[in-house]
């Protein structure tokens, strides 16, 4: 359990491992997971290849769940709270890693508020943005993103019809300059919004990135 904003959060930690773990490792990520809503939590399918692949090049992984969630205390809060929540997971795993850079990684929901918690902590260097609800913003806004240069993976499935390709594209295109530069869109072709049939090409995009940021 992590000391959240709005009470106790539910939350995974895989800890660093393979050969060196007790080394401080290059990278600590946290995952966020899809809309509280509609059935979303730790344990989606998404969120966890996320992890797992993230994982597997031995970096400390944490999943956790949002408010009202699983084990979490407090009330869904329309993505207000949920970016303290997010801020709450940056701030464990900078007191269990300390120094360690961070990367923040987010499906659905979970982009919307991971990336804005992202952008805004200096402690946060590398942003990975999964399905992204473009095409469906209902009220929400990624502006915030269009002067965000720190480094960012945003991957969306071909036929995903909350974040189509074209709206995505689209919005990369209003980042400024220096932001644009820093981002990487990848299109899984032939995926949906939940990557149905394709999380090995997703666990492919993802590791690649990773490879090129960091050279694990």
């Amino acid at each position: 359990m992590l000391s959240g904003p709005a009470g106790r959060l539910e939350a995974i930690l895989w800890s660093k491992s393979g050969e060196g773990a007790s080394e401080q490792p290059p990278l600590a990520a946290v995952v966020c997971h899809p809309h509280p809503l509609f059935g979303g939590t730790m344990h989606n399918k998404v969120v966890y290849q996320a992890a797992k692949t993230i994982h597997r090049f031995g970096l400390p992984v944490l999943r956790f769940n949002f408010r009202g969630v699983g084990l979490s205390e407090g009330t869904h809060d329309k993505g207000a709270g949920e970016v303290d929540d997010v801020q709450a997971a940056i701030e464990f795993l900078a007191q269990e890693y300390p120094g360690v850079p961070l990367l923040v990684a987010g499906f659905s929901f979970g982009s919307w508020v991971g990336l804005r918690a992202g952008c805004g902590e200096a402690r946060v260097k590398e942003l990975i943005g999964l399905g992204l609800p473009v095409g469906d913003l209902n009220g929400r806004s990624f502006s915030y993103l269009d002067s965000c240069e720190k480094p960012k993976l945003l991957v969306t499935g071909e036929f995903d019809r909350f974040g189509p390709p074209q709206a995505l594209r689209a919005m990369v295109e209003q980042f400024t300059p220096q932001a644009r530069e820093h981002t990487k869109v990848v299109i899984v072709a032939g995926g949906d919004h939940f990557f149905a049939g394709h999380l090995n090409e997703l666990d492919r995009v993802i590791a690649e990135w990773l490879v090129s940021r960091t050279g694990l």
